[in-house]
């Protein structure tokens, strides 16, 4: 493994079509004023938003609603795509800015097809399901950038054993599709956690897993932790205080919808918090080279839960 300052690796995932064409500029802006790289893993197909409503069935979502302020970071609009309004196609409507991002020196890659559909429904998922899913994307990626994706972050942090061996059929590196054991405050229970490879099935995945190691703002707002509410005007400093605790590299996913539109002023917070505590700031691309000549762990696929969040994810060293 290279040595250096520990790096900060931030990979933003753009949901939606509002996310993409707001969040995405703002989030560039910042970082470019920051001088700081990132990865973008975009959503390139139909924005089903609206179909997340059926979450609501789910233990926990209401609470989640509340905590995050869902309708104001994601609009009425968006929230009736694929309901009461079409599913606009983000990819062909946002194709230029896309470009323009990519132009702009900012690492780009795949988040999902549909983001929604394959959220809510990969885990359960067979073969066929999962290839035509991840294969228009890359189509579409390919066609948007005239070249192939050069990595990929799953959406809603789900995947299947196909998926992860689709990654190698790609030619991908790395991605970063799952997450690492967190306690309620959001520290590592695992000081060792980080790249890794996967086990799928008992094939070995050759694609290198660079997992999220921090909590994300919507996992963190609303909740009471240490004894005190997290809010917009003290969330920042909490995450500072877990990388300032024995700087290491990270990983820390941010979204278009939040990040980049209402929860800018938290991002510009963390961006000068990680600068004064020694940080480079980092794409994904930037870790994997990093990393690339280390020895790596290798897990079986497994799954595990998140303080702040509903369901399972993929987790590393979690359960089958």
């Amino acid at each position: 493994m290279k040595t250096g300052p520990p790096l900060l690796t931030l990979k933003v995932d753009v949901d939606t079509l509002r996310g993409t064409r707001l969040g995405v500029a703002n989030l560039a802006r910042m970082l470019d004023a920051h001088r700081a790289n990132a990865t973008f893993l975009l959503s390139l197909g139909p924005d089903h938003t609206g179909w997340a409503l059926r979450r609501a069935l789910r233990p926990g979502f209401f609470g989640k609603v509340a905590r995050t302020s869902v309708i104001a970071h994601y609009g009425l609009t968006t929230l009736m795509y694929g309901t009461l309004l079409p599913a606009p196609d983000i990819g062909r409507r946002c194709a230029t800015a896309l470009r323009d991002l990519r132009a702009a020196g900012f690492e780009c890659g795949i988040h999902a097809w549909d983001h929604v559909l394959w959220q809510d429904n990969v885990a359960a998922r067979g073969a066929g399901w999962t290839q035509e899913l991840m294969r228009k994307a890359a189509q579409r990626y390919a066609e948007v950038f005239v070249q192939a994706a050069p990595t990929h972050g799953a959406a809603g942090w789900q995947m299947n054993a196909v998926a992860f061996a689709e990654h190698d059929l790609a030619g991908y590196r790395y991605a970063s599709d799952g997450r690492v054991p967190l306690d309620a405050r959001g520290a590592l229970l695992d000081p060792a956690s980080g790249p890794h490879r996967v086990l799928a099935n008992g094939r070995l995945v050759a694609c290198v897993q660079l997992p999220t190691t921090l909590p994300t703002l919507d996992e963190l707002l609303g909740r009471i932790i240490d004894g005190r509410m997290i809010t917009a005007d003290n969330v920042a400093a909490h995450l500072l205080a877990l990388t300032a605790d024995k700087p290491r590299d990270h990983v820390y996913t941010l979204h278009a919808e939040l990040e980049g539109q209402k929860l800018a002023p938290v991002f510009a917070r963390l961006l000068d918090g990680w600068r004064a505590q020694g940080y480079r700031l980092g794409a994904m691309a930037d870790y994997y080279d990093k990393v690339k000549d280390a020895p790596l762990r290798a897990f079986p696929l497994g799954w595990g839960e998140l303080p702040g969040r509903t369901g399972r994810v993929i987790m590393q060293g979690g359960a089958p």
